[in-house]
Formats: structure tokens, sequence, C-alpha cells
């Protein structure tokens, strides 16, 4: 895009379980610079404070953007006090405990700073430019490192009690892969693309008669979601029995959702959502079978459009715009 020497800018945070983004944008949410890493960091949040730290005082100084950046925007991976910027924890994430992070944004880079949770962030960004822009009530959730959830009724963010709203992922589910009767558990442990790993890494889990056994050549430390989509794809049968169970754990959530605030669009990214539509055409098929009546054939289920920069357009969107969008 060809930027406007007088336009105000504005920087864009994402601080994932194992993505990190920074980027410059419009108003539009426009991106004009993106720097991504994916990546664990042994440290926890001190390693992902320096990184940060040195790359955004790096992209706001190239180009000259020092005097045009007017605001950041923050999507954080995990539960936040909506007030103040302070961030509970995370889950993935050692360190993150109580740390006041608009207040480290602001005392770093002399910049007002907006922090919201990133799967909000990534709600706003399909709202305004992605998915759901002919949605009244929409629903946005992430099937990423961990799953989240923002609930936007009559297009306006709903916040709770000032702690977030809409954590699907830690809706329960039951859990299939407890052998105690009625087990259940929070549906990002079996669900979230850092679980499915983990599962699929322990001993014995996968069959050797498995494709993706084959995949990893015996190595189950090395199976990611990208071999279970390909065994799938090949019609594996243990991968297609996973992802199946997956789905429906998945969709149970969904049908709850629908039966508490009834959107009219759901929408999911994340890179576990990548997949397509050998997960979202179960995930379609378990939701409307189990939705109550009121529900059935009145939502749509959305593939989302900016996937990757659904955070970062989101927060540069709620930094410019935030007195609108709540």
């Amino acid at each position: 895009m060809v930027q406007n020497s007088s336009e105000k800018l504005y920087l864009s945070v994402e601080i994932g379980g194992t993505k990190q983004q920074i980027a410059i944008g419009n108003k539009d949410g426009e991106i004009i610079e993106l720097l991504q890493t994916k990546m664990i960091f042994k440290n926890g949040a001190i390693d992902i404070l320096e990184w940060l730290k040195v790359n955004i005082r790096d992209l706001i100084n190239k180009n000259d953007y020092k005097d045009k950046v007017h605001k950041i925007g923050v999507g954080f991976g995990g539960p936040l006090e909506s007030s103040t910027g302070r961030v509970l924890s995370s889950l993935q994430v050692p360190g993150w405990e109580n740390f006041k992070l608009k207040e480290w944004f602001e005392e770093n880079f002399k910049l007002p700073t907006e922090v919201i949770n990133d799967t909000v962030a990534g709600g706003f960004g399909e709202l305004i430019c992605g998915a759901g822009k002919d949605s009244k009530n929409f629903f946005y959730t992430n099937i990423g490192t961990g799953i989240g959830g923002g609930l936007y009724i009559d297009r306006k963010y709903y916040d709770g009690i000032g702690y977030g709203a809409s954590y699907l992922g830690n809706t329960l589910v039951p859990d299939w892969t407890s052998n105690a009767k009625g087990g259940y558990t929070r549906m990002e442990l079996i669900c979230s693309g850092q679980s499915i790993e983990k599962r699929l890494g322990q001993a014995g889990y996968i069959p050797e008669s498995s494709l993706l056994y084959e995949m990893c050549k015996g190595d189950l430390s090395k199976v990611t979601c990208v071999d279970l989509s390909k065994a799938v794809t090949l019609g594996d049968k243990f991968a297609s029995e996973e992802l199946d169970r997956i789905a429906k754990s998945f969709s149970i959530a969904l049908t709850n959702c629908l039966a508490l605030v009834s959107p009219d669009t759901i929408t999911i990214g994340g890179g576990v959502a990548k997949m397509g539509e050998i997960l979202f055409k179960p995930i379609e098929k378990h939701t409307e079978a189990l939705a109550f009546i009121a529900n059935k054939n009145r939502y749509k289920i959305k593939a989302s459009v900016l996937m990757d920069n659904a955070v970062i357009v989101g927060s540069i969107l709620y930094a410019a715009n935030r007195d609108k969008m709540k």
C-alpha cells in the first residue's frame, strides 16, 4: 500500500504461546510493516519481553516511523484485567503472573497502549475486516497453542465483569482421553494444537500400523498437527478417528455457545484451523447434530479470513477505534 506521509500510524503486537508478531499499520487495519517469529522462549515471559523490546525499537526506527506511531495495541494470549491491562496469567508460557503489561509498554516506548486478549483482538479483526463483516451477533474462536473466544453483541465486545468473557477453551467437555467413567476436562486440554501434539507424542498412543507412526519414523516427539492433517487426507483410520474426536469435543463447546448467546456467525481461526475442510466438515456436522432446535440452521460457521494476521489487524483497529468498539 502507498503510505500517506501525514497519516497516523499504530504499532500492533501479538504475544502468543509460540507466535510473536509486531506490525505497523493504519486506523483501517492495513498493515505496512510486519515482523513475526515462531519459537519456544526458554525463559518464558522474560525472553519474550526482551525480544519485543529490541524488535519494536528496530521496527519503529525503520523508515522513520518514530514520529508517526500514535499508539500501541497489544493482543495477549491469556486472561487480563481489562481496565488496567494487567495479565492474570498465561496457560502456556511461564512468568506472566500478575504482570502489568500495559504499564510495561508505556514505560518502555512512551506511547499510550491498549491491551486486550489475543482472541478478542482476532475477533475484532474478523468482525471489521474479515468473516464477520455482515454479522450482527458474532463469535470468534481460535484453535492454536490454546483456545480462546470473543463475543460481540450488536457488534460491540462483551467483556463480562471486566476480566474477559467467552473463554471457550475453558468450558467443560467429556474427556475421551481418560479411563475414568464420566470424566470431563477443559476443552482446550484435548483440542488445542499444543494438547493434540502432546497426546500424539505419548508412547503407545499412535498405533504402529498408522501412517502417522510411519511419517515420524517412530520418533513421536516429531508428530505435528500438520502430520495429523496429512494422514487424514491419505485416509489413515487412526488419524481420521482422532480428528473426529477432536471435532466433536470442539462442537460440544460450540453448541453450548449457541444455546447461551445464539450468535449468527461463528468464525474459527488459529493454526489448527488451517487444516481446512477436513476439520471444518466434522465440526459443522457434529455442531448441527447437537444444536438445540432454536439454533439449528440459524447460524453459520466460517473459517477466519485473516488467519495469521487476525490478532495483529484487530489490535491495530482496537487501538485506533477503542471507544467505538466497546
